[in-house]
């Protein structure tokens, strides 16, 4: 039996439109979507100050909700500033660089480690921690400062990020979204992730052969200097490296990773996820940043804590600024609306998106077929605007409707759409979004995501038809 759709699961759809049709125009949503929670909630309570309220409760609802992601990040960010600035990263991938002897070794090295350090550090932090120690190993035999760049992008900000299985800050927002279990859709993407992970990754690196083959692409002899030059002029950074003795420096880039392991095998053993796993990471992470700072800076010490924990939350508020509108607009569509706005949904309501998705199923003929390609669709032109998180919410809400309506694994296309959102807006294919890879390898961010189109793409078709199947 269908549902009957009111003026509110209207406005909700059209505004669904409205903001997809923003994100292709390559405009921002923050606008949009306070108009939206603005009309939903006037629509539902005929009350212009109780709206104008609404706006205001739903800004607190979502950072309430996303609170634990954002704190988690912007902690990781802290610490990995401390890490870079006294030298420990260095120390700590410097066993690596013996392993690089030919340019494919180096690839594969270079991303293969940017996809772990990603997986605890985030990919932002993680850039910088290996770009500038692993770029001129990487030159020295023979791969091009844009193979470095494609490979900590496709590994970084393409596998990690779409997976986030340890700070798990992308699930949140999707299963959140979805309204359903953060760690159903960890577990629903792991076969996706790493289907679209190898795929993409091969490719890349048989189209990057081939070219350095035919001598389309030719070593930067100069990177090198360039990034020397930039390094050694830089005297306060040379100075902060000097401040830990190298003893100090190895036991520290020996203990950090043991604990950071030591946390995954308390996820498994204690059963963590969600809230808890992130809490652990984080605190974590704030003891290895107040350890850091007391040996490196001694008397200053407590001080630079501070110092380097304002840095990493304004990167937090930095990159979570956009996500908290167009989230608190998705979060309407399930549970959040009566915490938002009131008990104001109609009777027989299981939530706005799920409505539509009953809905559609008796008015469209609809399979997982279509469902697959259509989460994959969304999630890309989510992924327009550059962010990759503004608009992973909209893959796990559409995600709920067409679960609805087919019957399809709603954890599975919800771990699709925040895949596609992903790798096209993260950081692989979106120029704007490319640009902390670009410059710490000293190459042009267009030309770098021209070089990532065709991988990924031919990684999103297959990983779509892969669900397909498991749907």
């Amino acid at each position: 039996m269908g549902v009957e759709l009111t003026a509110l699961h209207w406005i909700y759809v059209i505004f669904i439109f409205l903001i997809l049709g923003f994100m292709i125009m390559r405009r921002d949503t923050t606008f949009i979507c306070i108009v939206g929670i603005f009309l939903l909630a006037f629509t539902a309570t005929q009350s212009l100050s109780a709206s104008i309220s609404s706006i205001f409760n739903s800004f607190i609802f979502t950072i309430t909700e996303l609170l634990s992601t954002i704190l988690v990040i912007s902690i990781i960010v802290s610490m990995s500033k401390a890490l870079t600035r006294t030298g420990i990263n260095d120390v700590m991938i410097s066993p690596f660089t013996k392993l690089i002897k030919t340019p494919g070794l180096a690839f594969w090295i270079i991303g293969i480690l940017m996809m772990v350090i990603s997986w605890f550090f985030w990919p932002s932090p993680a850039v910088a921690l290996l770009g500038a120690v692993m770029l001129p190993v990487a030159i020295r035999v023979g791969l091009p400062a844009l193979g470095v760049a494609m490979a900590m992008n496709l590994f970084g900000h393409g596998i990690a990020l779409s997976g986030d299985f340890i700070i798990q800050g992308a699930p949140k927002l999707t299963a959140d979204a979805a309204g359903i279990p953060v760690l159903d859709v960890v577990e629903a993407s792991v076969p996706l992730v790493f289907v679209m992970g190898i795929v993409t990754t091969v490719t890349a690196f048989i189209l990057l052969k081939r070219d350095l083959r035919k001598g389309i692409l030719k070593i930067e002899n100069n990177t090198e200097k360039t990034l020397v030059a930039e390094n050694a002029s830089n005297q306060e950074e040379e100075l902060m490296k000097s401040l830990l003795s190298p003893r100090v420096k190895k036991f520290l880039a020996f203990l950090i990773p043991v604990l950071f392991l030591l946390d995954v095998a308390a996820m498994f053993i204690l059963d963590l996820s969600g809230g808890d796993a992130t809490a652990l990471v984080g605190g974590t992470a704030i003891f290895i940043l107040l350890v850091i700072s007391l040996l490196a800076h001694k008397n200053k010490g407590l001080e630079k804590t501070t110092s380097y924990l304002i840095e990493g939350f304004q990167f937090g508020f930095k990159v979570f600024g956009p996500v908290i509108p167009i989230a608190a607009f998705f979060y309407l569509g399930d549970s959040g609306f009566i915490k938002m706005i009131g008990d104001f949904l109609p009777t027989n309501s299981t939530g706005l998106v799920n409505d539509l998705g009953i809905a559609l199923a008796h008015t469209v003929p609809l399979n997982g077929q279509i469902a697959a390609v259509t989460l994959t669709t969304v999630g890309a032109i989510t992924g327009l605007d550059g962010s990759g998180f503004s608009g992973i919410s909209l893959a796990g809400s559409v995600a709920n409707l067409f679960a609805a309506a087919t019957g399809a694994s709603i954890a599975t296309l919800t771990a699709l759409g925040q895949i596609a959102a992903i790798w096209v807006g993260g950081g692989t294919l979106v120029p704007w979004a490319l640009i902390p890879a670009a410059a710490i390898c000293g190459v042009d961010p267009f030309e770098l995501a021209r070089r990532n189109l065709v991988p990924v793409i031919i990684g999103l078709v297959v990983t779509t038809i892969v669900v397909m199947f498991l749907i």
